[in-house]
């Protein structure tokens, strides 16, 4: 009964993994929407089916799941030979990355999903909303703080240093929008719901929320735009949860 709870999951899951990235390219090719829109939506959206991590009786199907989806964006080339895969390539492409020939950012963010169910799977399954909780802020709060910062982003926060450019509006939408993200996962899966989680206390929750947001928006404010989806969730969740093992 297990495994196929698990297979049903996993397949619900896939589905609506490959409609998140299926529907935004087919609006790219009509022009319904534009490149930026399409980019947006699925790393808005597909990202999402991380949800489904902590609810596997074998959680090493998550893993599975994100290593499918990593490999699909390593795959996704402006030469690809598979037509499904250079239209994906050309529907969500940056500019940035012509140089490398495959979608470098989706790619980054698929990984970083990787390695973090990977690390929780191995160490802590049953503190999966640490992982969870990094890979919304990537996905939402990622996503806001560039719409907002493009938007109505008048305070700029240049640093050479890191070669980007944020703005003070996007970077207060993204410690604003992180703090409730996290406090979503960190009460949803460990006070409120805790099926598969530890249980945590609501005060511990609240905590948890305000050091994770605000140090994700830091690692936001001083990673290169490529790089974001690699350093915010891993180098935020590593620290946090290494804060609580002292």
């Amino acid at each position: 009964m297990d495994i196929l709870f698990d297979l049903l999951l996993l397949i619900f899951t896939f589905i609506y993994v490959f409609a998140t990235i299926l529907i935004p390219v087919q609006l790219k090719k009509k022009d319904k929407i534009t490149k930026f829109q399409a980019r947006k939506a699925v790393h808005l959206l597909a990202g999402l089916a991380v949800l489904s991590a902590p609810y596997y009786t074998w959680p090493w199907w998550a893993v599975i799941l994100a290593g499918s989806m990593t490999l699909l964006t390593l795959l996704s080339s402006k030469k690809s030979n598979v037509k499904q895969l250079k239209e994906l390539y050309d529907s969500i492409g940056e500019e940035a990355e012509e140089k490398v020939g495959y979608l470098q950012g989706p790619f980054h963010y698929c990984l970083s999903i990787t390695i973090l169910i990977t690390f929780f799977v191995i160490v802590a399954p049953n503190q999966m909303f640490f992982a969870i909780a990094g890979i919304l802020l990537m996905i939402i709060s990622d996503t806001l703080a560039s719409i907002i910062g493009k938007k109505y982003g008048k305070r700029k926060i240049n640093l050479p240093w890191v070669n980007t450019t944020r703005s003070l509006e996007g970077s207060l939408t993204f410690f604003i929008s992180g703090f409730f993200l996290c406090f979503f996962a960190f009460t949803f899966l460990g006070v409120t719901n805790p099926i598969t989680q530890i249980h945590l206390s609501l005060e511990i929750a609240l905590l948890y929320s305000l050091i994770t947001s605000g140090l994700a928006t830091i690692v936001e404010l001083v990673s290169p735009s490529t790089w974001d989806d690699l350093t915010i969730p891993i180098a935020t969740v590593v620290i946090v949860f290494l804060l609580t093992l002292i």
